[in-house]
């Protein structure tokens, strides 16, 4: 989908600053743009990092961009979904009872479009508090995940979870510390948080 590359770009600098500039200030006629462009603004201003990803080879190759970029090869990842195992085999990552995890790798029950934030619940990480997860954190989503609020996400999933209902139901907001004390983050970790967001539409 174009309209995903020319928003998410390709995760290269260039794109970025072009995709960047793009956002800088939020449309008046912020509440009318379709809830892909209105998570991805809010997402950014949240300070959260994305790579979109068209199939899950360039989600394999942007996996092992941001290894690179922080040098977490051969180092032990906090992971509680099987289905993600293969990915942190791939790259020699150990997730069997990690001690000093240096990321969180997960996938999310939705992405919140009007507030930029991520849905967890203990599907993803179990009963831990988002401050006690690792400071940072590399998610893979899909963009059919994308939805436009809060309660939109608990519909979701009050539906796809018919008898085993997951606890610990919290959303992620906060990606980058604040430069100014707001009182709307007191309390609340900020995370350096990846987005792989896989193209499913």
């Amino acid at each position: 989908m174009s309209l995903f590359r020319k928003i998410f770009g390709t995760g290269n600098d260039a794109s970025d600053e072009e995709s960047q500039s793009e956002f800088n200030n939020a449309p008046s006629s912020f509440s009318l743009l379709p809830v892909d462009e209105k998570f991805t603004y809010n997402f950014k201003k949240n300070g959260g990092k994305f790579l979109y990803c068209e199939n899950l080879n360039e989600v394999k190759d942007q996996f092992l961009n941001i290894l690179e970029e922080n040098d977490w090869f051969e180092c032990e990842a906090l992971c509680y979904e099987p289905k993600l195992y293969s990915m942190l085999d791939e790259n020699k990552l150990h997730y069997d009872k990690p001690v000093n995890p240096k990321f969180l790798f997960a996938s999310c029950e939705n992405l919140i479009a009007d507030e930029g934030s991520v849905l967890f619940s203990s599907n993803q990480i179990k009963q831990n508090k988002p401050n006690d997860l690792p400071n940072n954190i590399i998610i893979l989503a899909t963009t059919s995940q994308i939805l436009e609020a809060k309660s939109d996400g608990l519909r979701v999933i009050k539906k796809k979870y018919e008898k085993d209902y997951p606890t610990n139901i919290t959303t992620i907001k906060y990606f980058e510390k604040a430069k100014d004390e707001d009182f709307l983050q007191y309390g609340s970790t900020a995370k350096n948080l990846y987005l792989l967001l896989l193209e499913d539409l």
